[in-house]
């Protein structure tokens, strides 16, 4: 009796440990303030932007930009004042749900944030079309918009994206053979989103050993990284980025939810999508360096083998922070916008 009683507490503190507090949501009496515009959903929730560059009522080129991890709608790293006004350039960012202060989605999926991509630009009437790029974790925005609203897109760019190491188009051996390049802790926290997913809120938030890397705010970064950061270390962004401001309605509906997304089973393989413009209407570039220690280099390749319609582009020298570096975002924009 005292066992069974034993192992009903043990199991009550389990599922209590397991389970992360409710979100802070935005403009409620309990949560952070709403501070930016944000645009209602189809489905009620809101998405907080940003926007840079031209008006959308002049430009000749209109592009969303999807963040990274432990990112939101403040990162700049593409925007160039000058570039944006000489090519008539309009940008919006957003916080992804549950980020800044974008509304959680429990149900996200990479076709559901697909789908908010189309609705934010349908919202802020941004036309038929629209360019759209996927910064490092942000690249299931951009998969998901190639694999569902692929008629709304004037091209897309990828920068460094972050690879899922289950998805099927692989070869086991390439898979496994990259995840081990990955320190010993993120192959644990990569794991456990992937395959016990309920999990995931726990294992990263428990202090017997180290969970994801990123979440504490210690990313696996080369050493070419962490050089342009002491470069721009005093200069911050132009627009600083409010204390707290990303994890600020909780960390299970940001980078928790972001971590069972990414590294979660996908409803398809990006390596089986169809080329959205065979007749050259628009395009679609991948960008990586060949020091990024975050994703391996050897992923990347393969997916550009798998589709050579897209336009591969690796870089010597340059690490997982590709806008950084000297030249490069204005590289970046170029050949998607101009094809140069």
């Amino acid at each position: 009796m005292i066992m069974v009683v034993f192992a009903i507490c043990l199991l009550a503190w389990a599922y209590k440990n397991t389970r992360p507090p409710p979100p802070q949501l935005c403009g409620s009496p309990s949560g952070p303030p709403v501070t930016g515009p944000r645009v209602t959903l189809i489905d009620g929730r809101h998405l907080s932007y940003n926007e840079y560059g031209v008006s959308k009522d002049i430009a000749n080129y209109k592009i969303i930009f999807i963040h990274g991890f432990s990112s939101c709608r403040y990162d700049e790293t593409i925007y160039i004042q000058e570039l944006f006004e000489e090519l008539k350039i309009y940008m919006v960012t957003f916080d992804r749900p549950g980020y800044g202060e974008s509304d959680p989605d429990p149900n996200r999926t990479v076709k559901s944030l697909a789908l908010d991509i189309e609705d934010l630009a349908d919202t802020l009437e941004l036309g038929s079309k629209f360019y759209v790029i996927g910064n490092s974790m942000g690249q299931h925005g951009a998969w998901g918009s190639l694999k569902y609203i692929p008629h709304r897109l004037a091209g897309v760019a990828f920068i460094a994206p972050v690879v899922n190491y289950w998805w099927s188009g692989f070869p086991t051996n390439l898979t496994m053979a990259a995840y081990m390049l990955q320190p010993r802790q993120d192959q644990w926290a990569v794991g456990v989103s992937h395959y016990v997913p309920w999990l995931v809120y726990w294992w990263n938030t428990q202090k017997w050993f180290p969970g994801s890397g990123a979440i504490a705010r210690k990313p696996n970064f080369s050493a070419s990284d962490w050089e342009v950061l002491a470069k721009r270390q005093g200069q911050g962004p132009a627009t600083p980025v409010p204390k707290d401001y990303i994890r600020q309605q909780g960390l299970a509906e940001s980078l928790i939810r972001e971590l069972r997304v990414g590294f979660g089973k996908w409803e398809f393989d990006p390596m089986e999508i169809v080329n959205p413009f065979p007749n050259n209407e628009g395009s679609v570039h991948l960008w990586h360096g060949d020091e990024d220690a975050v994703v391996p280099m050897s992923l990347q390749r393969y997916i550009a083998k798998k589709l050579p319609w897209i336009h591969y582009h690796e870089l010597h020298g340059v690490g997982h922070l590709i806008p950084m570096y000297n030249g490069k975002k204005e590289a970046l924009l170029k050949s998607l916008l101009l094809g140069e």
